[in-house]
């Protein structure tokens, strides 16, 4: 019989551009819940109790904010991106066509 080990991402986030990467990508799918796990694995990754110290959570609850099934409040994840060093940044989507808004009202651009 075969046997696989499980896989835990965190092991193999072994320097900072590989988390940047890691980031920007589950921030980019827009999926909530592969946003907190990919926070929960960088955290897991830097010491998910040192990280919770540091953002002034309950170790525990860290860990089930930040799993896939859910789907952590903003401050949560503020909080850890602040412990892990990192910030959000925010720039315009790229341009799509302008049906659909109020009369008066433009994108910004």
């Amino acid at each position: 019989m075969v046997k696989f080990s499980k896989y835990d991402f965190a092991d193999y986030l072994k320097n900072e551009e590989d988390v940047r990467v890691y980031l920007e990508t589950a921030f980019e799918s827009g999926d909530t819940g592969f946003i907190a796990y990919a926070l929960g694995n960088v955290a897991k990754a830097h010491g998910m109790g040192r990280i919770a110290k540091k953002a002034g959570v309950n170790r525990e609850s860290l860990y089930r904010s930040l799993s896939r099934r859910k789907n952590p409040y903003f401050s949560t994840i503020s909080k850890v991106m602040n412990s892990l060093g990192y910030s959000l940044t925010f720039t315009a989507a790229q341009k799509k066509h302008s049906k659909g808004l109020k009369r008066g009202l433009h994108p910004i651009y």
